[in-house]
């Protein structure tokens, strides 16, 4: 479905689907383009919220305090502007247009990714 709206929204409106993008330009952006940026993150919360209703153990409980969830959120969202955008933008729509600096950015993640896991997972 991910790729789906990616394709959808390169083909209707010539723009990558980069979820940090979108969001952390919603409030900047021209007029014209505020619309399809409420309604794409609109979509993105709704099918969370109609899958917690539908099956709300395959989406499962927190595993994490929400202090934690916080703090790993700001880390994020640090990160996606470091990187110059998200997993949803580099590893969706910049590998599939062969892009070398989604690569790049790609291979970072899944390498920081593990670090942390094996980390968090020693610590906790």
């Amino acid at each position: 479905m991910i790729g789906t709206a990616s394709a959808l929204l390169l083909l209707t409106h010539g723009r990558i689907a980069g979820i940090s993008g979108i969001a952390g330009t919603l409030v900047q952006a021209p007029d014209r383009d505020r619309a399809w940026r409420f309604a794409f993150l609109g979509g993105l919360v709704a099918a969370g919220v109609v899958s917690a209703m539908i099956a709300p153990a395959a989406i499962g409980a927190p595993v994490r305090s929400p202090l934690t969830v916080t703090v790993a959120g700001l880390l994020v969202g640090f990160g996606t502007r470091l990187g110059s955008g998200c997993t949803s933008g580099h590893g969706v729509c910049g590998l599939s247009r062969w892009s070398a600096r989604s690569l790049v950015a790609v291979a970072t993640f899944m390498t920081t990714g593990a670090i942390t896991a094996v980390i968090v997972g020693r610590v906790s």
